[in-house]
Parts: structure tokens; sequence; C-alpha cells
């Protein structure tokens, strides 16, 4: 586990200490710009002689989503955090259920070319893991139900960094190609099974290296009054293992604003990963909650 913490916190610090360099000039307006929001879902619902059916239930939705970005002279830094947690109880079961459970943290850095003012030299930073741990849920012969731990915080982790060039028409639409992007997986090697990869993780081991290509596309607007869309892309081949097999991750989050503090907010992501499961992960969480912009 401190393996796993020193190669993140070194990344980060990389990108720490290049950004430094960059604010040696002070200004009298400041480089940085500040934006997100944290949103609030709460469902609750019960049911008493309903002849259509139904099931008591009650369910609770907290999330995160952050900017802050700095751009001066010929520099951009572009960071954003995501995080959501999600559980829901029901009345007939024994354990509350996640509905949501994610942690992510995006790192751009970019030094514009001379020759054309939306192209940059790039370096980025992808980090993905859990909060808390996630289980399997069966029955044991006396239709009890059990559950198995099957992830934790920090396993599974994933963690990109690389070299690349970004085409940046403005904080709301951007894409970064970068071709040697090494991809790092964290496991806990208490987990994997003899014979069989845990998230690509072989047994005994608690990591896993990749060496391949990345694209990252993001793409936020407004369709109508108070209704925004954001699109966030990843795509990454690994050149050493089945670089036909290429890895998806794409989000869209809708917030449609009702008033200043109520809205509609709604969170798609897919993924595919042939290493963590042969065939696409879907994840979609809609709710009314209180929602507040910063």
């Amino acid at each position: 586990m401190r393996t796993k913490f020193t190669i993140f916190c070194f990344a980060i610090g990389t990108f720490g200490a290049i950004a430094q360099e960059s604010t040696a000039v002070t200004d009298t307006i400041s480089p940085w710009t500040r934006k997100g929001t944290a949103s609030i879902l709460f469902s609750q619902s019960t049911f008493d002689n309903w002849l259509a059916g139904g099931e008591n239930n009650i369910s609770g939705n907290i999330g995160l989503n952050y900017d802050f970005n700095y751009k001066k002279d010929l520099w951009a830094w572009d960071n954003k955090i995501i995080a959501s947690y999600g559980l829901v109880k029901t009345r007939t079961s024994s354990f509350a259920k996640k509905t949501d459970d994610r942690l992510e943290f995006n790192s751009l850095l970019g030094k514009q070319m001379q020759t054309n003012a939306k192209w940059y030299y790039s370096a980025f930073l992808n980090f993905k893991t859990q909060f808390t741990k996630g289980y399997n849920y069966s029955t044991d012969a006396n239709g009890a139900e059990i559950r198995t731990q099957y992830t934790n915080f920090m396993s599974p982790a994933y963690l990109l960094v690389g070299p690349g060039i970004l085409w940046k028409q403005n904080d709301n639409l951007k894409v970064n190609f970068a071709p040697l992007t090494s991809k790092f997986t964290f496991v806990d090697k208490d987990f994997t099974l003899p014979e069989e990869a845990y998230f690509g993780v072989e047994e005994g081991e608690s990591m896993r290296y990749e060496l391949g290509f990345n694209a990252a596309a993001y793409y936020k607007f407004g369709i109508v009054a108070n209704v925004s869309l954001e699109n966030i892309l990843n795509l990454y081949s690994n050149y050493l293992e089945d670089p036909q097999n290429v890895d998806i991750d794409y989000q869209l989050n809708v917030v449609m604003k009702i008033n200043r503090f109520l809205t509609t907010n709604i969170n798609f992501q897919t993924i595919y990963d042939d290493n963590a499961f042969k065939g696409f992960q879907v994840r979609q969480v809609f709710g009314v909650g209180a929602n507040y912009g910063f």
C-alpha cells in the first residue's frame, strides 16, 4: 500500500513542481479560476398494502464536481476532481448497498506552442479509485443474504501519466493525445486468486504496468437555458498486450437547474476494460436534489 501512495504522490509532486515554476512572476490578476458543484440526492419509498407491489427503501447520494484551472502566458494547467458516494437500504436486505462510489482526479498541464495558440505540449495525470469496500452478494443454504468482499479503497486503483499534445479551444472543449502513457493498476494482493488475474494483476502481485496510447476528450456545453451537458471520454490501448482491445471510459453528466439550489442531475458512465470485466460496465444515477455551485 505504501508503494501505491509513493508513486501517486511522486506523480502529483512532479506536476506541482512544473506548475510552480510557471508562477514565479506575480500579477495583480489571479491566474486561477475555480468552479464546481456539490449535490445531495435523496429518495424514500414506503408501501403499505400496495397491491401493485413494492419494497420500502431509502437511498441517498452525494457528489462533488470541482475544477481549478491555471492560465498565464504560455502555460495552462487544468485540474478536475469528481467524487460521489451513494447507498440504498431496502426492508428485506440485511445490508445497505452502494449505488455509487467513485473518486477521480484529472490534471492536464500544457505549454502553448509558438506556432498555433490552440496547440500545446502537454503532460497529464489521471487517478481513479473508490472510497469503501465493495461486495458480491449471494444467499446461503437457508436463504439468508451473505456478502463477500471484492474491492476496497486503492483496490483497484488506476494511475495514468504521460507526455503528449493538447488541442484546446477553451476550458470547455479540449482533446489530449498521449502516445507514451504509463498505466499502473494497483490492487490488494490478498484478493488475487490462483490462475485468475484480478483486474489484470497476477496472483501474489499488487501492481500491473502497461505502456500505451491514451486519448482524452472533454466537451461541456449548454443545450437550452439552465441545462448543461458535460462529456468526458478516455481511450487507452496497451502496446504490450492486445493493443486492439481498447479500454473505453465515457461519462455524461447532465445538470438541469430548477432554481438556485434545486437541480435534476443525470449521471451516466460506461466502461470497457477486458482486464476487469469481459463486457461493458454501466452506471446511471438520476435524481432531484440540492445542488450548490461555488
